[in-house]
């Protein structure tokens, strides 16, 4: 099994929307995603299956206060962001439902209000160095979970430098996640189920 992304450089030639269609049009394996990463596709594996319960519990947290027509969903679509020549498939989105009604593979990132990325060792990389400086130019709200430290950080208040603003606390503590959710996320069962055991057991 692949442990870390695998990428191509793309020919000098190629331009993002065709890129895109490259990607939109790769027959990745079972348990794996595409994504075009600083001009470079890269194909990682999907969540691991430990990652399963806080995805469940994170977007029923967040559907529950989602924008009106907006929607959360752990699907993996394709997100674009032509300015930055980038498209991700986020671990969990909330989006205007709109941006689905269209034809195609992919979704305008415009369309986000938040992104939510769960870290192991071949995403880390991405998730807190070239997602965040997309995300932190037009994303309302970015939730990194960090699955290795068991911390959650939000960011938002985005700008074209990126988020003007952030906080972390430890799995277990509530975090708040702001407008256009402004509720606290109760994170008490994101820790692995091992964290929770005794030496013993």
């Amino acid at each position: 099994m692949i442990e870390r992304p695998a990428s191509a450089d793309a020919p000098a030639s190629e331009d993002f929307d065709s890129l895109l269609g490259i990607v939109e049009e790769l027959d990745t394996p079972d348990g794996y995603k595409a994504e075009l990463i600083r001009g470079k596709i890269v194909v990682s594996p999907w969540s691991k299956l430990r990652f399963k319960k806080p995805m469940k519990l994170l977007r029923q947290q967040l559907g529950a206060h989602a924008p009106e027509g907006h929607d959360a969903d752990v699907a993996p679509f394709l997100f674009r962001f032509a300015d930055s020549d980038r498209a991700y498939g986020p671990d969990l989105h909330v989006a205007d439902e709109a941006a689905f009604e269209a034809d195609g593979r992919h979704a305008d990132g415009g369309a986000l209000s938040l992104v939510a990325e769960l870290t192991s060792v071949s995403t880390k990389d991405a998730d807190w160095q070239d997602k965040l400086e997309v995300y932190g130019r037009q994303v309302p709200v970015y939730l990194v979970l960090d699955m290795q430290s068991e911390e959650i950080t939000a960011f938002w208040d985005p700008s074209p430098k990126g988020y003007r603003s952030r906080t972390t606390v430890p799995f277990g503590k509530p975090l708040h996640v702001p407008a256009p959710f402004d509720f606290d996320l109760d994170t008490t069962e994101f820790a692995p189920r091992h964290a929770e055991q005794s030496p013993e057991a």
